[in-house]
């Protein structure tokens, strides 16, 4: 989930480096571990330990705030038991689904031959989707200044994170069963569903992501994250699909990653 400027409207979206978070530390701690924050993200679902003491009340189940932003990562930010595999360093870094070597020719060919109406994403491709849901009342839309509002600038949020391994393959998970068409259900905004079947969602508190951040340069804002720990295979002719079609998140491409929190200090325990 990227960070954005709440002033303007932003991502949860760990996008685009520049366009989203509240303003980094304006300097580079000796020991490049960022001093005073609170619990940071993404981590090893898979390593509960963490020593950060700050704590913040958990945000309420999904299901009881309001989905303000979808967005994707390409590669997972989080490590976990199904997304072990190391993507490199940089911005397109982090991890890729263990299944990934054992795709087909057929389930990597690109249905678009690279010109995917969903920028940054081919088959092959682990991705990770984040659900943002605030405290607020607000509306679905652009980025993480979608979460807040003027009445409302310090909401309570919450990530739900679904780690992806993209095939062309239309047995595969649509996309659309999962994206955001006007629901509401009891009055909040929903998505058609989040997805089921990987696994016990791991909870811990940690903060927003994506590439402008790092262990010395931390963000501000408290997130409840609920990841998932298996991956799923998902249909790539379905996120082309959303694209196309057009979302009131502008959402047309996949963001870069946030370097994974190793830092024992900078982590929250997961209980």
């Amino acid at each position: 989930m990227a960070a954005a400027d709440p002033a303007a409207h932003g991502s949860a979206h760990h996008g685009s480096a520049g366009a989203h978070g509240a303003g980094p530390a304006a300097s580079v701690p000796a020991d490049g571990i960022c001093r005073g924050f609170g619990p940071q993200a993404p981590r090893d679902i898979s390593a509960p330990a963490g020593r950060n003491g700050r704590i913040f009340n958990m945000a309420p189940p999904a299901a009881r705030m309001n989905l303000c932003n979808i967005h994707t990562h390409t590669n997972a930010e989080h490590a976990g038991p199904g997304f072990a595999l190391g993507a490199g360093s940089g911005t397109h870094g982090g991890f890729r689904c263990n299944e990934t070597a054992r795709l087909t020719e057929k389930e990597l060919k690109d249905p678009a031959a690279g010109l995917g109406a969903f920028h940054g994403a081919k088959p092959g491709d682990t991705i990770e989707v984040h659900w943002v849901f605030s405290s607020c009342e607000v509306a679905p839309g652009k980025g993480l200044g979608s979460c807040m509002s003027e009445s409302c600038q310090n909401p309570q949020l919450r990530v739900e994170a679904q780690a992806f391994l993209l095939v062309n393959d239309h047995t595969a998970l649509d996309f659309k069963d999962y994206i955001y068409r006007g629901t509401q259900v009891n009055g909040l905004h929903q998505p058609r569903a989040l997805p089921a079947g990987t696994g016990t969602p791991v909870i811990y508190g940690g903060s927003t992501t994506g590439p402008r951040y790092n262990q010395a340069i931390c963000s501000p804002l408290q997130v409840t994250w609920s990841v998932r720990p298996d991956c799923a295979r998902l249909d790539i002719n379905s996120l082309y699909e959303w694209a196309a079609l057009g979302n009131v998140f502008e959402e047309d491409h996949s963001h870069g990653v946030r370097p994974l929190v190793t830092a024992e200090e900078l982590l929250s325990q997961i209980r």
